[in-house]
């Protein structure tokens, strides 16, 4: 199927590689510490990147998803981790800029940000007490009408970028509210009396994305920090779920690619003693190699035509069934890929410091990541058989 990528979306990808392959310098290093890729972040800040996907009328490049997958794609084959995490600015901006429930005055304020000043936003909805396998995020994280702004009070988990960012989009419950789905997003700056982290990162992968915990006891916010309010959460993040949910499957998908190239690297350069040819002469080896490359080419298909169609349609029945169609697939065939490739590359591989082992286990959170591929698939059968979720039973017995 043609993309039809332009000239400009070619080059974006062409200068995402080149930052890539310098993130990769010290994608270990970032890795083994657990410290945010501060020097990657402010690198995207001057070349633009926090403005990616806020309206060219407001200064922005105005880039849809598919431009987007194109870029993260190649991003993340350097530091998956700044990548993931970086696209958490992109990932609340988007659906701002986009939303005619945000008014001129707040997406103008937004655009000023991250525009003209470069400000980092962090968005952050996930709370101890919910699960993505089942998608509903009831909020125990409330705000409180005070003079003046806004007193917020609860615990956040996955913050990612938290120490990093310039403010967190904090998705609250309005103590006003009368919806049990209404939320609120305040921008908590990063310093903010009342603001507190609990440095609880310490995971299997995407270490650097440093997604520790953020707590908030009174924290005070103006009023010009509420930049969205809605009595249903639910239907807002089904409108942009492209941005939401979409735009981390092409992060996942460069850890598959740079997993793939890599191992085709180690695989052309290890001669055994003994043998006048290098690995890849071996049969298995190349068996196995042509399996990785129809798994990633589909899954980079999937991903593709995803963006496309969020880019020309919107989030239609059909955009959104393949949008989780395509993060399913990416996550269940990266998780394959990296272990694949740790495989195939043997002993030599598991190291600390191999990029192998990083990419491996990288990779292996790609079927956790938002949405997770339970709740993809989940999705995708509504989406197929044409059914309302209102009317089939919820996956677990609400109280």
């Amino acid at each position: 199927m043609d993309f039809q990528i332009t000239e400009d979306q070619k080059r974006l990808q062409g200068r995402c590689l080149e930052l890539a392959a310098d993130f990769a310098s010290r994608s270990a290093e970032h890795d083994r510490e657990g410290t945010h890729p501060s020097e990657n972040y402010d690198i995207l800040r001057r070349e633009g990147f926090c403005a990616l996907n806020i309206p060219e009328k407001l200064g922005g490049a105005g880039l849809g998803l598919l431009s987007h997958t194109l870029a993260f794609e190649a991003l993340a084959q350097g530091c998956p981790s700044t990548a993931l995490s970086f696209n958490m600015h992109l990932s609340i901006t988007g659906p701002l800029m986009a939303s005619p429930q945000v008014s001129d005055e707040t997406k103008q304020m937004i655009a000023k940000l991250t525009v003209e000043e470069r400000k980092l936003i962090a968005g952050n909805f996930s709370e101890a007490s919910g699960t993505a396998l089942i998608g509903e995020r009831p909020l125990a994280t409330r705000a409180k009408r005070v003079r003046g702004g806004y007193s917020i009070t609860g615990r956040k988990m996955f913050a990612s970028m938290l120490q990093a960012a310039d403010y967190c989009a904090v998705a609250t419950y309005p103590d006003d509210a009368t919806s049990p789905s209404a939320v609120m997003f305040l921008l908590v700056p990063r310093v903010a009396d009342g603001r507190s982290v609990i440095a609880n990162w310490d995971t299997l992968g995407m270490r650097a994305t440093r997604s520790d915990s953020l707590v908030l006891e009174e924290c005070w916010v103006p009023e010009s920090a509420a930049v969205f309010r809605a009595d249903d959460f639910g239907d807002f993040r089904v409108d942009f779920g492209n941005w939401f949910w979409a735009s981390y499957t092409p992060v996942y998908l460069g850890v598959g690619i740079a997993a793939y190239n890599e191992l085709l690297n180690v695989l052309k350069e290890r001669q055994p003693l003994g043998y006048s040819q290098p690995l890849t002469y071996h049969p298995d080896v190349r068996r196995q190699i042509a399996e990785m490359s129809v798994d990633l080419e589909a899954a980079r298909l999937m991903t593709y035509h995803s963006a496309w169609l969020s880019d020309t349609d919107g989030p239609t029945p059909a955009t959104m069934a393949a949008l989780f169609r395509a993060k399913y697939m990416v996550g269940e065939v990266v998780s394959k890929v990296t272990q694949t490739a740790l495989k195939l590359a043997g002993a030599h591989a598991i190291f600390k410091g191999s990029r192998l082992e990083q990419l491996f286990r990288d990779g292996a959170i790609a079927p956790i990541q938002t949405p997770p591929s339970d709740f993809c698939l989940y999705n995708v059968g509504l989406f197929e058989t044409g059914l309302d979720i209102g009317d089939v039973l919820p996956p677990l017995k609400p109280i």
